[in-house]
């Protein structure tokens, strides 16, 4: 796929966003990425990732709500029995059905957080996160215009004036 920006080299680095159930795709080179403002950080070594995904396991006897072992999600016939042993849940109704005991695990999983907030690396070096909270104020900051919802426009104009 070539890069929608120059037309020239291949793209490398593959944007999706979604705004108001709107879904956008930007796929650009390195090159360009850099130019608009976007980081890039370089693939995360095999063994590191592993490491990550095997400290997010559950152990035994960290899902504590024992009224949840018994209940049966009535879309999908999933027991938190099953997560247990995979560590996957059968459909995304799982996560309110069995919330009481998913909770815990799902903020030791993503250091203390429970809502998602985009996915950004926690040790990417400082300017790189700078530069992604910029990129990002500035869409919002577009929507807002965009929106005709001033107020919170020039919220985000002093946020990116005092981040610059």
């Amino acid at each position: 796929m070539q890069c929608q920006s120059c037309q020239k080299r291949e793209a490398t680095v593959h944007l999706t966003e979604i705004n108001d159930g709107v879904r956008t795709e930007l796929h650009l080179c390195e090159q360009c990425a850099q130019q608009e403002g976007i980081a890039i950080k370089s693939q995360i070594p095999l063994n590191e990732l592993l490491s990550t995904l095997l400290a997010s396991q559950p152990a035994e006897g960290e899902l504590l709500d024992d009224s949840d072992t018994k209940r049966c999600c009535p879309h999908c016939g999933f027991m938190l029995e099953q997560f247990r042993k995979e560590a996957l849940l059968g459909c995304p109704y799982d996560y309110e059905l069995f919330e009481s005991s998913l909770l815990g695990l799902i903020e030791k999983a993503q250091n203390g957080h429970t809502t998602h907030c985009g996915k950004v690396p926690s040790r990417m070096p400082a300017d790189a996160q700078k530069q992604i909270k910029l990129s990002i104020l500035r869409q919002q900051l577009e929507s807002a215009v965009g929106s005709e919802d001033y107020e919170r426009a020039a919220e985000v104009r002093d946020k990116i004036n005092k981040l610059e």
